[in-house]
């Protein structure tokens, strides 16, 4: 694997561990690591569902049953009608390590688009649906793209980067690509995904799927086409995307989510410090407790 050297506060032994890319130890697991659902209620996030007014889980799309978060459609009523959903973590980060599982279940709903079909993913860095109008159809954000199999002998990799209303540095340049292919493996049926991002506020991006590296990029910033029916105040093109919300995502096509956890990666790095945590790899100095 390939590890770009980049003007940060994080050393290169930190990179090492965190894009290392065997599973981790259960107790590097447990430290550091919070869980973002609580298993039985969507307390702590926020719907926004394009034509409907931020908070309106229209239908349930977004619903928490068996412990997970699930995605579903039959109490839809009519066409599809572009209704692109996201359910919102109420909390932003930069720099952060998230994981999580995910399966494809059930039929893609009558009338979504064709390539919504198994199709979903995670927003991060992404704008707060309050500052979004009623007929936004996506946020401005940055997609790590779930994708599962659909045809056998036809690849379909999963981890994939998306760009809705944003441009990544790929390979040196601004890609002008909507999506960039990850290098993961295809996975067919309903079998869980597991997927890991780690988000190093507007440098190193990596997506990692079932242990494994898949893509890299860095500068996500906003740019791009796609995202359609925002306030013009909020795409600023070329403005470095250093923090956001995170978002799970519905597009037509019914998904589980489980096992949703995330380590905060920005804290104080000072081992004399009573706050210091060995986790951290983003010095934030001003957190940084003596007393």
């Amino acid at each position: 694997m390939k590890v770009q050297f980049l003007k940060t506060s994080v050393t290169f032994t930190a990179l090492l561990f965190l894009l290392g890319c065997g599973p981790l130890t259960s107790q590097q697991t447990e430290d550091g690591w919070e869980t973002m659902f609580n298993g039985s209620d969507l307390s702590g996030w926020t719907t926004k569902i394009h034509h409907y007014e931020v908070g309106d889980n229209y239908g349930e799309t977004f619903r928490a049953e068996d412990g997970m978060v699930k995605v579903r459609y039959d109490q839809y009523e009519g066409e599809f009608n572009d209704r692109f959903s996201h359910l919102y973590y109420n909390q932003p980060f930069s720099d952060f390590h998230l994981t999580m599982q995910y399966r494809f279940v059930g039929e893609l709903y009558q009338g979504a688009p064709e390539y919504t079909m198994k199709n979903s993913g995670i927003m991060f860095h992404s704008q707060d649906p309050k500052t979004m109008l009623k007929e936004q159809d996506w946020p401005i954000s940055v997609e790590m793209q779930f994708l599962a199999g659909i045809e056998e002998g036809i690849e379909r990799p999963t981890g994939n980067m998306c760009s809705p209303g944003t441009d990544v540095v790929y390979e040196g340049k601004i890609d002008p690509r909507h999506c960039i292919n990850s290098s993961s493996d295809t996975y067919f049926g309903d079998q869980w995904v597991t997927a890991e991002l780690i988000v190093l506020h507007d440098s190193l991006i990596t997506h990692i799927i079932n242990g494994k590296t898949v893509l890299q990029y860095t500068k996500p910033q906003i740019g791009g086409e796609v995202a359609n029916g925002y306030d013009p105040k909020i795409k600023q093109d070329g403005k470095p995307l250093k923090e956001g919300l995170i978002a799970l995502q519905s597009e037509g096509q019914p998904i589980d989510f489980r096992d949703i956890k995330i380590k905060n990666l920005k804290g104080c790095t000072d081992p004399k410090a009573k706050n210091y945590k060995e986790y951290f790899v983003v010095s934030d100095a001003k957190s940084c407790s003596y007393e």
